[in-house]
């Protein structure tokens, strides 16, 4: 399973505060059974209308996992979608994470300056989307998660200002969604913190890691984080090898 795939299965465990429903497969859970929905964060489609990741999400999926043609066609839907609207921030934010994975394709193959102009125009696009929609969690968690990921082969003078992006994404995804956080599963509460305090530590802001790892056990037990939490709040650091991969329904 390629970094990228992991990272964007990670994705929909932050973009559900709508269902009532546990869902499984590749929608991750969002709020319980029974619970009130919470409003949709600005920027969301209109009631009536398709959330764009439930159109695309499945073709990326796939297509990160080594199906070309599913992934051709998730980038062409993203791409005949800002065609009719240029200013349509998720289908711009997905189109980003589509050419990161291709970039990495381009550098995989030894094609640096290939992999170098779609990481360019990668980075463009999810920067656009975000100031397009700042308050939209649908455009906020693809562009952090994927930078979260990307970083993490980079030299620290490089991926520094990549991952302070990151985790502000992620800092205001959990702002967006405090009214309702508490109505989450333990999985995709587990995600967002478990990368807060992941990001926060590896730029070196160890008490705000400690706070965000801390909250992760008292209030996601059950996630597939946890124990990754605790061993980081006993010992300070993960041994080497620890994976970091989006746990729970995606595995």
């Amino acid at each position: 399973m390629t970094v990228l795939f992991v990272l964007l299965s990670l994705i929909a465990a932050f973009v559900e505060p709508e269902v009532v429903l546990l869902v499984a497969a590749l929608i991750a859970p969002g709020q319980p059974a029974g619970a009130q929905a919470a409003p949709a964060p600005a920027g969301r489609q209109t009631p009536g209308t398709e959330r764009f990741d439930f159109a695309v999400r499945s073709d990326f999926f796939a297509g990160f996992a080594g199906d070309a043609g599913r992934l051709q066609r998730a980038m062409d839907r993203c791409e005949q979608a800002l065609a009719e609207d240029p200013r349509r921030a998720e289908a711009l934010v997905w189109h980003g994470a589509g050419l990161g994975f291709q970039a990495g394709q381009g550098f995989r193959r030894g094609d640096r300056e290939t992999g170098i102009g779609l990481w360019s125009r990668a980075i463009e696009e999810m920067n656009r989307a975000v100031g397009l929609e700042p308050d939209n969690v649908g455009v906020r968690i693809p562009r952090g998660a994927t930078l979260l990921e990307a970083t993490r082969g980079m030299s620290p003078e490089m991926s520094r200002p990549l991952l302070e992006m990151a985790v502000s994404d992620y800092e205001h995804t959990l702002e967006l969604q405090s009214a309702y956080f508490a109505t989450l599963g333990d999985h995709p509460k587990g995600e967002l913190l478990f990368g807060l305090a992941e990001g926060s530590a590896r730029l070196g802001r160890a008490a705000d890691a400690r706070r965000y790892f801390e909250r992760l056990v008292q209030e996601a037990p059950a996630s597939g984080q946890a124990p990754k939490a605790r061993l980081w709040l006993e010992t300070g650091t993960f041994p080497e090898g620890t994976t970091f991969a989006c746990t729970g329904c995606h595995r």
